[in-house]
C-alpha cells in the first residue's frame, strides 16, 4: 500500500463525512458555554475564578474533540456511543457467519474405488461411518436413507472430502461424462509435487486425462483428470 494512495483514501473519507445534527447542536452548546464562562470571569476576575473558568473550558473542549474524532470514524446519527456499538455488533455478526469450510461431499456408486483413487492422490482416510435413521432423513430431505460415508483429508489437514455411497433410496443416474462446463460442482483442485507421477498413479485407478497437461505462464503445470464416477480433479504442479 503506497503512502499516496492511503492519503487519497483519507481525503475521500473526509469529503464523504457529513456533519450530523448532534455535532451542530454540540457546537452551539460549546459557543454558549464560552459566552457564559467569559461572563463569569468578568464578574469574578480572581485567580480562583480564572482557574474555575479554564477547567470548565478544558472539559468542554475535550468533549467536543472526542465527539469530532468519533464522528469522523463513522459513527451514526444517534450519537457516538450508539454508533460504535452498532458497528461492533455488525462486524461481530459478519465474522461469525462461518468458521471455516469443513468439507466437500461427493456421492459415488463405488465407495471402495473412490477411496482408493483419492488415497493414491495423497489424501488420508479419517474414517468410515454408516448412517441411517429419521435424523438423517430430516437433514437431507429424503425418506429411508441408508448410506456409507468415508471422510478423506489432505496431508496438511486443511481440506476434507466426504465420499458418500447411497444404498437407499435409489438416486437418478448422473452423467459420468459430463463436460467441465456443466452447471454444478465440476472439479476439485489439488496441488501436487509431480504432476506426471500423479497422473501415472491415478491412471492405475481408472483416471483419464480430460484434456492435456498445459503450462500457465511458466508458473504452473495444470490438467483435468476424470476419476471414478466421473469425478474431475484438477492437478497443479508449481514450476516457477
Amino acid at each position: 500500500m503506497s503512502l499516496s494512495s492511503s492519503h487519497e483514501r483519507e481525503l475521500e473519507r473526509d469529503d464523504e463525512h457529513q456533519v450530523t445534527p448532534l455535532e451542530l447542536f454540540f457546537d452551539l452548546v460549546f459557543v454558549f458555554a464560552i459566552t457564559q464562562v467569559t461572563s463569569l470571569l468578568a464578574h469574578d476576575p480572581t485567580w480562583r475564578g480564572v482557574l474555575h473558568g479554564m477547567l470548565v473550558l478544558a472539559a468542554l473542549w475535550w468533549a467536543w474533540v472526542l465527539l469530532s474524532i468519533d464522528a469522523r470514524a463513522g459513527s451514526a446519527s444517534p450519537g457516538p456511543a450508539f454508533g460504535n456499538v452498532t458497528r461492533r455488533r455488525s462486524a461481530t455478526v459478519e465474522r461469525m457467519t462461518i468458521q471455516r469450510m469443513d468439507h466437500v461431499g461427493i456421492v459415488v456408486d463405488d465407495l471402495a474405488a473412490a477411496m482408493a483413487f483419492f488415497v493414491e492422490l495423497g489424501l488420508e482416510l479419517q474414517g468410515e461411518t454408516p448412517a441411517e435413521g429419521e435424523w438423517v432423513d430430516r437433514i437431507v430431505g429424503l425418506e429411508g436413507i441408508r448410506v456409507d460415508t468415508a471422510m478423506m483429508e489432505t496431508p496438511d489437514g486443511n481440506g476434507r472430502l466426504e465420499l458418500v455411497k447411497f444404498h437407499a433410496p435409489a438416486g437418478p443416474d448422473g452423467d459420468r461424462d459430463a463436460p467441465a462446463n456443466t452447471p454444478g460442482i465440476r472439479h476439485l483442485a489439488f496441488a501436487v509435487d509431480d504432476i506426471d507421477a500423479a497422473i501415472a498413479g491415478l491412471r492405475a485407478h481408472g483416471g483419464e486425462l480430460v484434456g492435456e497437461v498445459e503450462s500457465y505462464k511458466d508458473i504452473y503445470r495444470l490438467c483435468y483428470l476424470r476419476g471414478p464416477d466421473g469425478i474431475i480433479v484438477e492437478l497443479a504442479e508449481r514450476i516457477g
